[in-house]
């Protein structure tokens, strides 16, 4: 058995041809460059192609023509230029030596979501990555609406320093990034997990209750006071709940119907079912609502508090095991166990100080229009209001989202 490594194609002295056509795109551009190459019996150790607003840009490294003959190579260029000027393009070709340079260690995937991206904000992010020592070694865009977002593949730096230079800039210039570390990891995650209250929903159920109850105003301030981190969930949640005792437990049914999904809700998940994922819900709010969700989106998982009922009437106490700060990282743990999927490859979703155990548990932890305390602690965070760009920081750009639901069909959001 052979166990000599692969050696690289093209060595560092090795004379290469760097041929770059541009112009306006049309079908058959890529087809005739490579046929014309194809005369002189060159190899091909590298190409890319760039379409930008209808202009193409097309690069090939190639091998120089068999021999070394410099009439042959004349005859090369002399064809190449001929050819591009007969389809109205540009074209230039340039002498060297080897290929690119290996990517440097320290390799991650930074997503940026700009809602607009400005040119400022390109600018000073690109130079947090030089004054860290990385470098960009290619650029993608993911989507366009409703947000931009781009992909960089960045070399050179470790992803925790990275990341740490990023976050503040991103502060600064008001965009969204996400900093990953490269590799198959990261197309592996195979879970998500994500908070109700303020992130699947745009409400907060207990207050839907509540206005209910006629306490709304009460309950809002302790809630309020809970999602910053100043109150014990589970006390809050308690006290809370104790003002609703007395209700009529058939109001559950008209809150279902006030619940508003938040937008990109439902592409998010039936683009994650399509792509194998499975997808739960943590909650601290009630399974009267929850469970209603799980028949609505089809979800795999969910845990939430039970409000009490005797008598067709609220308590105003809760039943089993409260899900708090401690108990949302817990039904991760759970639900990954039972999708037999590992920590790692899982990702948590929430905006308030109770969901910080979980989303410090997950693989990738996003915090999504969060308080300030969750967006300083997450791995990530997304500010703009739609759910759906959490597909960007898994690398899914936005056309595969469309091409699957010109597939499948698509529901109503």
């Amino acid at each position: 058995m052979n166990t000599t490594p692969p050696q690289p194609r093209t060595a560092d002295d090795e004379r290469t041809l760097l041929v770059k056509v541009f112009g306006k795109d049309r079908p058959g551009i890529t087809t005739g460059l490579f046929a014309t190459l194809a005369e002189y019996g060159v190899d091909v150790i590298d190409f890319e192609q760039l379409v930008t607003r209808g202009r193409i840009t097309l690069c090939a490294l190639v091998t120089p023509p068999a021999g070394g003959d410099q009439a042959v190579e004349g005859s090369l260029r002399a064809t190449v230029h001929r050819w591009a000027e007969d389809h109205r393009l540009q074209a230039e070709i340039i002498s060297g030596t080897g290929d690119n340079r290996p990517r440097a260690e320290g390799r991650s995937h930074v997503t940026v979501l700009g809602h607009p991206l400005s040119a400022a904000a390109v600018a000073a992010l690109a130079a947090r990555i030089t004054e860290a020592g990385g470098n960009i070694d290619r650029v993608f865009r993911l989507a366009k609406y409703p947000v931009t977002a781009v992909e960089l593949a960045v070399s050179g730096v470790a992803t925790e320093e990275l990341r740490a230079s990023l976050a503040r800039e991103a502060a600064v210039q008001r965009v969204d990034i996400a900093v990953v570390a490269a590799g198959l990891e990261r197309r592996a995650k195979r879970l998500v997990v994500m908070d109700v209250d303020s992130t699947l929903i745009q409400d907060e159920v207990i207050e839907l209750f509540a206005a209910h109850a006629g306490c709304e105003q009460q309950v809002a301030e302790v809630t309020a006071a809970a999602m910053r981190g100043e109150l014990d969930f589970a006390e809050s949640l308690r006290a809370r709940v104790a003002l609703l005792a007395g209700l009529d437990a058939s109001v559950v049914e008209k809150v279902r119907t006030e619940v508003r999904l938040t937008p990109g809700a439902r592409t998010l998940i039936r683009t994650l079912q399509r792509l194998g994922y499975q997808v739960g819900i943590v909650s601290g709010g009630f399974t009267q609502v929850t469970d209603y969700l799980v028949d609505l989106l089809g979800l795999d998982f969910a845990a939430a508090n039970t409000l009490e009922v005797e008598d067709g009437r609220f308590t105003g106490r809760v039943t089993g095991e409260i899900v708090d700060r401690a108990g949302k990282a817990r039904w991760l743990t759970r639900f990954a166990d039972q999708a037999r999927v590992p920590l790692a490859q899982t990702v948590a979703i929430g905006d308030g100080a109770n969901d910080l155990d979980m989303l410090n548990t997950a693989g990738l932890g996003v915090a999504f229009n969060a308080k300030p305390v969750v967006r300083e602690a997450a791995d990530t965070a997304v500010n703009v209001p739609f759910l759906d760009t959490v597909l960007y920081l898994l690398g899914i750009t936005r056309e595969e989202v469309e091409a699957a639901d010109e597939i499948h069909g698509t529901p109503g959001e």
